[in-house]
Formats: C-alpha cells, sequence, structure tokens
C-alpha cells in the first residue's frame, strides 16, 4: 500500500495571524501621576497664598507699567543692535591675521563674557570717578550729565552683547566652505565685497537662530537696569509696589508682561529662521498654522458617514 504524499506547496498554507501584545508602560502612568499632584500643590499653594489677584488685571494696562514695557523693548532693541554690529567687527578682527588685532578682539571677548551684566552697568553708571569731565576736543561736559541711566543701560547691555555675537558671528563665517572665497577672489571680488555679498549671507543660515535666541535673552536681561535707575519695566513695577505695598502682585504683572514680549519674538524669530532656511532644505517644515490646518482635515476624515460634516 502506498502512502499517500501531500504534495500541497507550503506557501499555500495561510500563516496564524500574530496577537500583538502592547507593552504596559507603568512608569509614564506614574510620572504622570506624580507630575499632576506636584502642579496641585503647586497651584493649592498660591490659591491660598496672601495675594491680591484682582488687582493684576488692572495693573497690566496701567500707564507706568505701559511705559515701562515699552522702555524695556526700547533699550533692548538698541543694546541689541549695537551689540550685533560691534559682533561683526569683533569676529572679523578675531579672525584676522593681524596679531594686534586678533589679541585685542579675543581680550575683548574674554573681559566681557567673564564679569557679571550687573557689575558692568554698575562701572558705566560709576564711571564719573575714572573720567569726571567728557574732554572730546569739539565737546566738553561733565560726565555726571553726559553719563544718563539710559546711555549707561545701552552701553552696560550692548557691549556685553557685542562679546555674544562675535562668537555667534565669528561660528557663522567658518561655516561657509572656504571654497567660496577662493572663487570670490579669483572672480577679482576683494575681501570686503567677498564678506558682505558671499561669505555673511551664506552664514545667516546659522547666525540667525542664536540672534534670536540672544534677543529673547536681551529683553529679560535689561531687567538689570534697574540698577541704573532706568525706567524699565521691573522699575515702574518697583515704584508702584513701593506705595500700593502689592510688592509680589507687581513682580506678576512684569512677569506676564515679559511673556507676551517673548512670545510675540519668538514667533518672529520661527519665520526668520524658515525665510533662510530656504536654501539648505528641500521642503521647509510646516508652519503652526499648517499644522493646525492638516490636524483639523485629519479630524474631519475620522469622521463616521453618517455625521454631518
Amino acid at each position: 500500500m502506498t502512502d499517500t504524499i501531500d504534495k500541497t506547496p507550503a506557501a499555500s498554507v495561510p500563516p496564524e495571524q500574530i496577537k500583538a501584545i502592547p507593552v504596559r508602560h507603568y512608569g509614564r502612568w506614574l510620572a504622570g501621576a506624580v507630575v499632576i499632584a506636584v502642579l496641585v500643590l503647586i497651584g493649592i499653594a498660591f490659591s491660598n497664598a496672601n495675594i491680591n489677584y484682582e488687582i493684576i488685571p488692572d495693573y497690566l494696562t496701567d500707564g507706568t507699567i505701559l511705559s515701562g514695557a515699552w522702555h524695556t523693548l526700547y533699550i533692548s532693541v538698541l543694546a541689541m543692535v549695537l551689540g550685533l554690529v560691534l559682533g561683526v567687527i569683533l569676529a572679523v578682527m578675531r579672525m584676522s591675521s593681524n596679531p594686534v588685532t586678533s589679541t585685542v578682539a579675543w581680550f575683548y571677548v574674554w573681559f566681557f563674557r567673564g564679569t557679571p551684566v550687573l557689575v558692568q552697568l554698575l562701572i558705566w553708571y560709576n564711571i564719573s570717578l575714572v573720567f569726571p569731565v567728557l574732554n572730546l576736543g569739539f565737546y566738553k561736559d561733565e560726565m555726571n550729565q553726559v553719563m544718563t541711566p539710559f546711555l549707561a543701560a545701552l552701553l552696560g547691555l550692548g557691549l556685553n552683547e557685542a562679546a555674544y555675537m562675535s562668537e555667534i558671528v565669528r561660528a557663522g563665517i567658518q561655516s561657509v566652505d572656504e571654497g567660496q572665497t577662493e572663487a570670490s577672489h579669483a572672480l577679482g571680488m576683494t575681501r570686503g565685497k567677498t564678506l558682505r555679498r558671499v561669505i555673511l549671507p551664506q552664514a545667516m543660515r546659522v547666525i540667525v537662530p542664536p540672534t534670536g535666541n540672544e534677543y529673547i535673552n536681551m529683553l529679560k536681561t535689561s531687567s538689570l537696569a534697574y540698577a541704573v535707575q532706568f525706567n524699565e519695566l521691573i522699575k515702574r513695577s518697583t515704584d508702584i509696589s513701593s506705595t500700593s505695598l502689592a510688592v509680589v502682585e507687581m513682580y506678576f504683572v512684569a512677569s506676564i508682561w515679559y511673556l507676551i514680549l517673548t512670545s510675540v519674538f519668538s514667533v518672529g524669530q520661527y519665520y526668520l529662521e524658515r525665510r533662510y532656511a530656504r536654501g539648505s532644505t528641500r521642503s521647509l517644515p510646516p508652519t503652526p498654522l499648517q499644522r493646525l490646518k492638516k490636524n483639523l482635515r485629519l479630524f474631519g476624515s475620522f469622521r463616521r458617514p453618517g455625521e454631518a460634516r
């Protein structure tokens, strides 16, 4: 008796369905519960604090606070412009083959990055102890009259920012391939024209993101200008709290205004980075508005056919 041999191909046998069992992450649930518990405790502590939260909305649009917010924005923009211009000059000096200029630029960066901003502000505010009279030949006056709180804040913040911006600009310049410089010189372009027309435009992709971060940091660092009696946001808030005795409430008001200013400039920084990233990537990442529209379309596609559109 001949045994019957099953010649059915093995490939025709359907494979057994795989039962995927998701891994349970108990640590995530535990970490989430701990975070929620800490947030609840913090909320309870602030709600029971001796703080009059009702007056905070009233002071947000107070004329004194608005004036302080304007002075904060004003001094931050001017100090950042000063720091950016000096930063470019210092970066070029640092990369120069001239040992004198490169050493001076290195010493500048070393000094201003190594000393606190508050100390620099106080030194500028009291510079009349070193130079009692400012004599430029065509202009002469007492240094106490020249060194106003505004000028002391501008020099203290701007010169300190120049030290950081010089390193950012230098890193951006060095990120450009050296062949770009060689090709420009082969076309007969001078070093200055090569820097302006070829190197800096390509380096902006590297320079812009940290520069935006530096400006947002400048908005907050400008609060140190209260030490030289400049009427920025913290100084104005302190003036109000000294008469109303609402000390913590005024700090909350100032914090809200700082959050508003930094949020607005963070959005501007995002779109500025997208502009300078156009030549480095084939497709730009979607903007927040584009992502929102995409999510809304996906949500609409998940609706059941019987639901109203």
